[in-house]
């Protein structure tokens, strides 16, 4: 890798960015992945458009908006699903498709132009600022804390949620609020791949993990490390080669769990004729 790059300020803010989005994306991926929400978290992704779409009209930052749409979205599929006993999925696709339609109608409703849009559609880690690393610091820290705290709760509700419930008797309570951080998580991340490929960002690390190890917290932590380096090779991809960026690093991660993949096949494939 050409080191002249990193006498740029943005480049630098770029890879802290990706750092403590593999953090965060690392540590609610594996939770989303174990869950098998990846639906869900599609739902909140695009319900927080709507957010987006009331902060330009509103004219406060987007992100505050997607956090709070996304927050709450997040808590009425929980609600609707758990306590209506609507289906999950049927609550999720009315949030989906709410949430978008509400983004449209007020950005459309913005007066002038949107110039951002672009970037939380499908991400710029290039425009990464001071406030996103301090938001995606914090929340790489908020993560951190909580589930080590309550580690053994979250492994129980994650693969076995009827015995979570002879454990503890807040399993709803922990959902709740298990929720709303991965809803935040995501709408943090937005600004890093975009409301149409963040998703990719909390699972694919995960699944790249689960080829080297079925422990939960060894998960967690080749997720981090998987996460990192796609992330960082697909920001110097994207850098050098003039192509978008978020794009970029799904891609490079995807290629990643591939190439990992076939390997781990191959190999295992190796030692069973030797056998």
């Amino acid at each position: 890798m050409d080191l002249s790059i990193l006498q740029y300020d943005f480049v630098i803010k770029g890879f802290l960015g990706a750092l403590f989005a593999s953090i965060t994306a690392g540590i609610a991926g594996t939770y989303i992945v174990s869950r098998r929400m990846v639906f869900l978290s599609g739902g909140i992704t695009h319900a927080s458009f709507g957010g987006i779409g009331i902060g330009y009209f509103a004219g406060i930052n987007p992100v505050v908006g997607a956090a709070v749409f996304g927050i709450l979205s997040a808590l009425g599929v929980e609600y609707l699903s758990v306590r209506q006993k609507i289906r999950e999925d049927s609550a999720i696709g009315i949030f989906w498709a709410f949430g978008m339609a509400v983004g449209i109608i007020f950005i459309y409703l913005t007066p002038g132009y949107t110039p951002n849009l672009m970037s939380y559609l499908f991400g710029s880690i290039l425009t990464v600022t001071h406030n996103d690393l301090v938001a995606l610091g914090t929340m790489s820290l908020i993560l951190i804390v909580y589930f080590g705290i309550f580690y053994r709760t979250i492994i129980y509700i994650s693969f076995d949620e009827a015995y979570a419930r002879t454990y503890s008797r807040y399993v709803d309570l922990f959902k709740y609020i298990t929720t709303s951080l991965i809803a935040l998580t995501i709408v943090l991340n937005i600004r890093m791949a975009g409301v149409v490929l963040v998703i990719s960002l909390l699972t694919i690390p995960p699944n790249i993990a689960m080829i080297f190890t079925k422990v939960y917290r060894k998960i967690v932590v080749w997720s981090i490390i998987s996460g990192f380096i796609g992330t960082s090779i697909g920001y110097v991809i994207s850098y050098f080669a003039g192509i978008p960026v978020g794009a970029t690093i799904i891609f490079t991660l995807v290629l990643i769990w591939i190439i990992i993949k076939s390997l781990n096949m191959l190999i295992k494939l190796g030692v069973r004729r030797t056998t």
